[in-house]
């Protein structure tokens, strides 16, 4: 090897070592950023695209959203997906389909992404307009209760109708193993002045949660209470 290659390789050879502790002074720094967030009460979340998902994680469905956060319990990621209308699998008949959605959470444990929950709703067998969607925007991650953990919120509508009538609806929150629901039906105006629907219920989980927690899910609620046509 002559005297300039051999230079040249121990140059590259820095600019890699400088490179790779350049990465990790920054990733350290950030999960520093988030440490010091969730101790003051605040966690700091970021919107992933699906490129951005690590291959090893598996899922069901069409990509729709996913949130990666750190609080005490570590970093997390929550992936949220849809199926979409799609043959029933029960029914011969070609007008019946089915309908999907699914939340996975994983947890960085050992290095590796473990699945710790899932959630998934559905309609099988609808012979009219079917709907199994979240609702856009509502899809994020707090800690009301301040006590470090992140609560996740997943809001979703799923319907088989041929009418204007409401469609169910659901806010999920889960805040690390702990489920909170709240379940109702949206409202639909059917004639000038004329509404049906946007009732609800509290599971017993909100109910003898904090207060703070009911508030926010009414929030949330009202706010997304009217059908979007």
């Amino acid at each position: 090897m002559s005297l300039n290659k051999y230079v040249n390789k121990i140059k590259l050879n820095s600019e890699m070592i400088l490179s790779c502790k350049t990465y990790l002074f920054f990733s350290l720094c950030i999960l520093i950023l988030h440490l010091s967030s969730f101790s003051q009460g605040k966690i700091v979340s970021t919107h992933l695209t699906q490129k951005e998902i690590p291959k090893a994680i598996p899922y069901e469905g069409k990509f729709k959203n996913a949130i990666k956060w750190v609080d005490k319990s570590g970093e997390n990621i929550v992936i949220i997906t849809e199926t979409g209308e799609y043959q029933s699998r029960t029914e011969s008949n070609e007008d019946y389909r089915d309908a999907k959605l699914y939340a996975y959470h994983f947890s960085l444990k050992n290095n590796i992404f473990t699945q710790t929950w899932k959630i998934q709703d559905f309609i099988y067998a609808c012979p009219v307009d079917i709907e199994a969607q979240f609702i856009p925007n509502t899809f994020q991650i707090t800690d009301l209760n301040k006590n470090g953990i992140g609560e996740v919120w997943l809001m979703y509508k799923t319907v088989c109708h041929g009418d204007v009538s409401p469609s169910n609806m659901k806010i999920i929150m889960q805040e690390g193993s702990k489920k909170f629901a709240m379940r109702g039906r949206n409202r639909v105006e059917y004639g000038k002045g004329k509404f049906e629907g946007g009732e609800f219920t509290f599971d017993q989980a909100f109910l003898t949660g904090p207060s703070v927690f009911r508030d926010f899910a009414k929030a949330l609620w009202n706010k997304n209470i009217m059908q979007v046509w």
